[in-house]
């Protein structure tokens, strides 16, 4: 890597890390930085998702204060997190990507369409209060479970998936299911650091730069995304997820 691509990834880096506190998809950033950079798609792939791991870390410290009251929930869901990521490892580094390719972009727009449309789901489906609690809780793992084989496999506006679909059956409000999405992106990231550092074409050079930028990036932004109100943050997490969307399925497309 030369000079350019440096401060390129360390501003990529930066900017995915905030996004991924706020909204999620701060891969969709990191990703083309790396490309440009000259890596082939399935390193620049793996070496992206080593990378942006720290930036999670961060941003779970960052929004901790939102996690009180929340523990035994973590506790019940970080195994599924755990083996759902390890299966998208797996079928990341066995199967062809072209057809997930595909389908990832009609996910990511399904999920900002979801939120955006959420109390009107919530009429349909029935709010979270009135679940019970074994429904509610079988909801949970199977959302979890299917979140971290994506976010195992891709993991691009995994946050905004997970912000979704957790706010349909969780009454609780969106900084609470905010920070929570934090604490399963990075249990997602943990996971594929480990298979990938053992299995993947990781380029730790790239690692280097952009690992610390997105410690700051993160922070940065589980700071902002806790004093945004309610409403703000929703709009700018749907806003971002179409975006998302919508630059994957152009570059299905392409």
């Amino acid at each position: 890597m030369d000079l350019t691509h440096v401060l390129l990834l360390i501003v990529a880096g930066v900017a995915a890390g905030g996004v991924n506190a706020v909204a999620g998809g701060g891969s969709l950033i990191t990703f083309p930085g790396l490309i440009a950079t000259g890596l082939p798609t399935v390193d620049a792939n793996v070496t992206n998702s080593v990378s942006v791991f720290p930036g999670y870390v961060s941003s779970v410290a960052g929004s901790r204060a939102d996690l009180a009251g929340q523990s035994a929930r973590v506790r019940a869901i970080l195994p599924t997190s755990v083996v759902g990521s390890v299966v998208g490892c797996v079928l990341l580094l066995v199967t062809p990507a072209r057809a997930f390719e595909w389908i990832v972009p009609f996910l990511v727009l399904a999920a900002a369409a979801t939120l955006a449309f959420q109390q009107r789901l919530r009429g349909l489906v029935g709010h979270p209060r009135h679940m019970s609690a074994r429904r509610a809780a079988v909801s949970l793992q199977a959302v979890v479970f299917v979140g971290a084989i994506y976010g195992g496999y891709f993991g691009a506006a995994l946050g905004v998936m997970y912000v979704a679909a957790l706010a349909l059956i969780l009454d609780e409000p969106l900084n609470r299911i905010n920070a929570l999405k934090n604490t399963l992106s990075a249990t997602v990231g943990l996971v594929t650091l480990v298979v990938f550092a053992l299995f993947g074409p990781v380029h730790w050079g790239a690692v280097l730069v952009l690992a610390p930028a997105t410690v700051v990036g993160g922070y940065a932004g589980a700071r902002l995304a806790r004093r945004l109100p309610a409403r703000v943050l929703r709009t700018v997490i749907v806003v971002f997820g179409t975006v998302v969307g919508l630059l994957l399925l152009y570059r299905a497309i392409t």
